[in-house]
């Protein structure tokens, strides 16, 4: 999968979860499936630095890892965020 699908899942699943979670167990489920996604996408990562690991495109592979690895970040705590407030209307 290249970065520009998995961002784009990491932002679909974001804008879905604050749609699902309207109790506790579904604020659970809606934060255990954004840190699925955010470890996905943190695995794709690891992939992208270790293929390029020793070449000319490290340094470039890395960038891109850690882009991948803050827009995971940032889509996850967002998608979290959302959760707690349709449940308690403040983020934990």
């Amino acid at each position: 999968m290249n970065m520009k699908k998995l961002l784009a899942i990491a932002s679909a699943t974001a804008l879905g979860l604050g749609l699902v979670a309207c109790d506790s167990p579904a604020e659970n489920a809606a934060e255990e499936s954004a840190e699925a996604t955010e470890a996905a996408v943190d695995e794709q990562a690891d992939v992208i630095e270790e293929a390029a690991q020793g070449t000319a495109t490290e340094e470039a592979a890395e960038d891109t890892a850690d882009a991948m690895r803050d827009q995971a970040d940032a889509t996850a705590d967002a998608a979290e965020d959302a959760a707690d407030k349709t449940d308690s209307g403040t983020p934990e």
